[in-house]
């Protein structure tokens, strides 16, 4: 670091700020958790821990949240990476509408396909009415286990799929093409060759669906019911029975697996290599023709195209029927209902998140440059730390931040400041490894002949590294502003009445049973977040081309 003052003197202050920045808004909050689970009177005790393991059932939630994030591990798994070979691999029409389809669920509230399931087969859903009831008789339901698997599967497989959609593009055609050279059947090339080397992608992708639904909140806040997970029972904790302690024991029994899964899927990560051969591919891929493979992409449409079109439809259709279960007339009254009542909380998400995401979106890439470009004493860490609120659950930066920054010398609760903040380092650890990956493909004999012209390390960075990297950064704004508007896990600890948001709205239509205007707040979000990502898909296009 000395030696980085000495020569980079702003470079020292970027990296100097994004500690301070990180340690006061990342570890600060985890620290205060810890605190409050041992820390009582003003003096340490272990009191409010053995009382929350024995007396309270904390196990349970624990075990059930424990058994749902596995299970989702595989399921999602299993669904990403059925779309991902579909797209990638096989020669069917309409790939690119399906990739759209199975996209939708990540430009929408984490929770709204609870809600469609809600309305399809909860108690009064038009599939428990019309189909399940008629076979099985009552008392088939969504609410539990099954239902929360159903759901955070639908909800989190884009995760999965795009994750595997590199692993699997990154395959060399040519290995393919070498088995089917030597007589192997198309199931012997995909079982011997593409499975095997998808692996690393799978196992990468199981971590990564283990982490999103152990922090869900959304999901099993509305679909739980008697299945209680640790999320939202440390919220209720806190918010219900006022008892902060045992809700900072619940959040810390949430973060250990949360933090070990993160930090497993990072080291396995960083020691396995992807590559099949040096160098390029050296062929263009040929698309899989056989019956096998098109069955197999055939099954992959029907079964999560038409599900997320189901669900997504009935939110839509539900928007618009007058109270959802009761025949009547298609209205606009639910859209005017939910905005005279939501809308002023639609307006404080649309300008938080509009606040968040360009300062999210220049500490992430001013992150990403250091981290990349320059060499420093703990440089380790701050990429620790800049990554970690990724693997933290929402519950436990919510709660963090409440017991953080709820007195002097920072007393931010309340105010927008303390929700801006919330929405800037849940969303930097997206922005950071979008980056990297732009920066990195950068060449650095650009940036070397920018400085031999006289241009400091910040103008070469605002200059040249930025603009050469628009997709990067559009990556990471996009991300951003999408993850700020659609929040509700972290968010919902620190909203007042002065500052309110449109997620926390949805789901008090849901818990008020006024399922028709929550989805026609859910419509109107999904509408604002696909008009803002396509203004800004436009602009950086444009950015890009200047370059």
């Amino acid at each position: 670091m000395k030696r980085l003052a000495q020569r980079e003197p702003a470079t020292f202050a970027v990296v100097l700020g994004l500690f301070a920045l990180l340690l006061l808004f990342v570890a600060l909050p985890l620290l205060r958790v810890l605190m409050a689970s041992v820390v009582q009177d003003g003096g340490w005790t272990l009191e409010t821990w053995r009382t929350m393991l024995t007396r309270h059932g904390a196990l349970v939630p624990l075990w059930n949240s424990l058994r749902l994030a596995a299970t989702v591990a595989v399921t999602g798994t299993v669904a990403g990476f059925a779309a991902a070979y579909t797209i990638t691999m096989v020669a069917v029409p309409g790939r690119r509408a399906f990739r759209f389809v199975a996209m939708l669920p990540m430009l929408a509230p984490p929770f709204m396909i609870a809600l469609a399931a809600i309305m399809l087969l909860g108690r009064n859903g038009v599939i428990t009415r019309s189909v399940l009831e008629p076979l099985f008789g009552t008392g088939v339901e969504i609410y539990g286990f099954g239902g929360l698997v159903l759901v955070q599967t639908l909800t989190f497989f884009p995760l999965s799929m795009l994750l595997l959609l590199g692993t699997l593009a990154g395959m060399d055609p040519s290995l393919e093409e070498a088995a089917q050279a030597q007589g192997a059947t198309p199931y012997r090339v995909f079982r011997d060759i593409v499975l095997p080397l998808a692996v690393p992608g799978l196992l990468s992708s199981m971590l990564l669906m283990f982490i999103e639904s152990l922090a869900d909140f959304g999901n099993p806040l509305i679909l739980g019911g008697d299945f209680r997970v640790l999320s939202v029972a440390a919220f209720l904790r806190i918010t219900g029975e006022f008892d902060t302690a045992g809700g900072a024991v619940l959040a810390i029994l949430l973060l250990v697996p949360a933090l070990t899964a993160f930090f497993v899927q990072r080291f396995y990560v960083q020691r396995t290599t992807f590559a099949t051969v040096t160098g390029r591919p050296s062929a263009l891929r040929r698309l899989h023709t056989g019956p096998g493979a098109r069955t197999f992409a055939a099954l992959s449409f029907v079964l999560l195209g038409s599900a997320v079109c189901l669900f997504y439809g009935a939110v839509l259709y539900g928007s618009f029927v007058q109270v959802w279960g009761v025949p009547g007339e298609l209205t606009f009254g639910n859209y005017a209902g939910a905005l005279r009542q939501a809308g002023g909380a639609l307006t404080d998400s649309v300008v938080l998140a509009a606040i968040a995401t360009p300062v999210t979106g220049i500490i992430g890439m001013g992150a990403a440059w250091v981290l990349t470009r320059r060499r420093f004493t703990g440089q380790g860490l701050l990429a620790t730390l800049a990554m970690l609120t990724f693997a933290v659950p929402g519950t436990v930066v919510g709660i963090g931040y409440v017991l953080a920054f709820n007195s002097p010398p920072l007393q931010l609760t309340g105010t927008a400041a303390i929700i801006v903040l919330l929405f800037v380092f849940r969303s930097i650890p997206v922005s950071l490894e979008a980056g990297r990956n732009g920066i990195a493909q950068v060449d650095p004999a650009i940036e070397e002949s920018s400085a031999s012209l006289g241009a400091t390390p910040l103008v070469t960075w605002r200059r040249v590294a930025l603009p050469l990297a628009a997709p990067a950064v559009f990556a990471g704004l996009a991300h951003a502003f999408v993850r700020s508007i659609t929040a509700v896990s972290a968010v919902i600890f620190v909203v007042s009445g002065q500052w309110n948001l449109v997620t926390v709205s949805i789901l008090g239509f849901v818990e008020n049973a006024d399922l028709a205007r929550a989805a026609a707040l859910c419509v109107i979000l999904v509408t604002i977040v696909s008009a803002v990502l396509a203004a800004m898909q436009f602009a950086t296009s444009r950015m890009d081309a200047r370059a």
